[in-house]
């Protein structure tokens, strides 16, 4: 016999941010349902109480039995689905789901969907930017910032543009994107993950159901196995072939193309760095995808000055210039950042680099041959610290116990016409509260020098 409606039972696990608009969406719904959580006072737990006093709020260790009621699970990005309670549910016939398929069923909306290891933030607010220069009543959300379903809040956008975690994507089965990408993929996440598969994988689950899809041609582990009808473009950072993004030199000016038209000059762009020249092809070619006119996207990159904490510019000091790169907390963001600024400088100079932190598990080896072709010097801070400088090659490295040392140190080590970079290749919550503080405290350190 089929369930009726009334048969419904939904639990919600893993409070904090998400979980809370997640029982907001819910209880409008007139839904029956209960949040689980394994911290006994989790972040939320107030507001939830207060606005909705009539349901269950269970703390602690995972109930088997209770879950295994469920109909519906949805998950918080926070919580591993791998959870023996949560496989025992799914396993007794519990749909998993998380807040993108609450959110892709209420809307009729296109929508861009962009994920990867490094910066989805960055493309994701540039196309917003593009579609807003466009005239377009988009909305930005996902893991940017504003959860998707304190979007449904609002009344509906002609168009979203959401970036997706790997952790969110675990749980998205709904999305069918209008246009799709995985920008790269390098290891991250890998306390989380048996394997760089098992990564791969979560990654993939965007392009499910896309009617677009976009690809890295620098990077081969961004291409999907797609079915016939599904669209595909693609960008790269070489010479673009037709219908494609790529670069053109043309008498000494790097120009970003689309096949043989030259499109904007690199040296308009106020982003610094190669790894934000693929920043902007895959926002071009995302707008592209989705319909955007080039005019409107071109303008929006001109004005586009980056994001906080994301290869940001900060001072320049004696002739040295400060990058705060909080934001590159994995090993493919800083090797993006060291690749990227290294290459816009002469060859006397050099990276001084402050890294390190908690290492979420990964090795560090892959900073080896950036920092030998860029690499002034290494100033290494954090839990993770230590073992970083040890897979770092012969380069100089110096430990520093806080951020305002690690910068007075950086500043020793530097010439003039070098950059000093916080790109820490690691998480911050050993000695932050996140990477925002962290970064924040670069630039204090900064100017105080």
């Amino acid at each position: 016999m089929g369930l009726i409606a009334t048969d419904q039972f939904t639990i919600v696990v893993g409070l904090g941010k998400t979980g809370l608009a997640c029982a907001r969406f819910l209880a409008k719904k007139g839904a029956s349902f209960a949040v689980l959580d394994s911290r006994e006072n989790p972040p939320g737990s107030d507001e939830l109480r207060e606005e909705m006093p009539d349901v269950d709020l269970l703390c602690g260790e995972f109930d088997a039995d209770f879950l295994s009621r469920a109909t519906e699970i949805i998950l918080s990005p926070g919580v591993a689905k791998s959870h023996p309670a949560i496989q025992a549910a799914v396993a007794a016939g519990a749909k998993l789901s998380g807040d993108i398929d609450l959110f892709c069923r209420e809307i009729s909306a296109p929508v861009i969907a962009i994920t990867g290891s490094n910066a989805k933030s960055t493309v994701t607010t540039l196309v917003g930017e593009m579609a807003e220069a466009a005239g377009i009543n988009v909305g930005v959300c996902g893991n940017i910032g504003t959860p998707v379903l304190e979007m449904l809040e609002q009344p509906e956008k002609d168009l979203y543009v959401i970036e997706l975690s790997s952790f969110q994507l675990e749980t998205t089965n709904d999305l069918r994107a209008e246009v799709a990408t995985v920008l790269n993929i390098s290891p991250d996440h890998m306390d989380r993950y048996d394997s760089m598969q098992d990564y791969y994988k979560a990654k993939h689950r965007i392009f499910r159901g896309a009617k677009n899809v976009v690809v890295n041609r620098d990077d081969s582990l961004t291409a999907p196995l797609l079915p016939q009808g599904v669209k595909q473009t693609a960008f790269h950072l070489g010479k673009p072939d037709l219908k494609l993004f790529g670069l053109i030199e043309d008498q000494g000016d790097v120009w970003l193309a689309l096949g043989l038209d030259k499109l904007i000059a690199a040296s308009e762009l106020k982003m610094r760095g190669r790894h934000n020249l693929a920043n902007a092809l895959a926002a071009l070619a995302l707008g592209q995808a989705a319909g955007l006119p080039m005019d409107a996207m071109l303008n929006a990159l001109r004005g586009f000055t980056g994001l906080r904490h994301r290869c940001e510019w900060v001072a320049e000091h004696q002739g040295v210039t400060y990058f705060n790169d909080s934001k590159g907390t994995n090993v493919g963001a800083t090797v993006a950042a060291l690749n990227g600024l290294g290459g816009t400088l002469s060859e006397e100079n050099g990276i001084v680099l402050i890294a390190g932190g908690d290492g979420k598990g990964a090795e560090f080896v892959e900073l080896a041959e950036p920092l030998r072709n860029y690499g002034r010097a290494l100033v290494y801070i954090g839990v993770d610290g230590e073992r970083l400088a040890s897979q770092c090659g012969d380069i100089n490295s110096r430990p520093a116990a806080t951020m305002d040392e690690a910068v007075v140190i950086a500043s020793q080590l530097a010439k003039s016409g070098d950059i000093v970079l916080l790109s820490p290749a690691c998480a911050s919550f050993d000695m932050f509260a996140g990477f925002p503080q962290r970064g924040d405290a670069f630039v204090q350190a900064v100017e105080t020098l």
